[in-house]
């Protein structure tokens, strides 16, 4: 077990659920879960997570608007986030090069190979 904490931003709740439950049970992760980009903010005013799943497509803040107010912030500008996303267009594949995120997963998530995702983005050694 370790004290790395993970918030997993994702507006479907099946799928926050699912992959909080990879990162605990596979990995031995603590994670924090929000179900929009306001409520991943209000969570960042009082944690300070090792890292941050982001969900790019969400009603009302989308991941991108999400993670410009991140790296507005000093407190928050340091934080790895992994984006989250279906979409894997050319075009989504360049503005992510340019957001400097720590890396990207492409939904559908592979349970079983996540945490093995997440520990290579970060640099995290298992």
């Amino acid at each position: 077990m370790t004290n790395r904490q993970i918030l997993v931003v994702d507006d479907e709740e099946h799928l926050r659920e699912l992959v909080q439950a990879c990162l605990e049970d596979l990995a031995g992760w603590e994670t924090v879960g929000a179900g929009s980009g306001e409520e991943c903010l209000q969570i960042l005013q009082t944690e300070q997570p090792n890292a941050i799943l982001l969900d790019v497509s969400m009603p009302g803040m989308d991941g991108f608007a999400v993670y410009a107010r991140l790296q507005s912030d000093p407190i928050t500008r340091s934080i790895p986030v992994i984006l989250l996303t279906a979409k894997v267009l050319p075009s989504d594949r360049a503005k992510f090069a340019q957001m400097a995120v720590a890396g990207v997963i492409a939904k559908p998530i592979q349970p079983i190979t996540l945490t093995e995702e997440v520990a290579e983005i970060l640099g995290w050694d298992e």
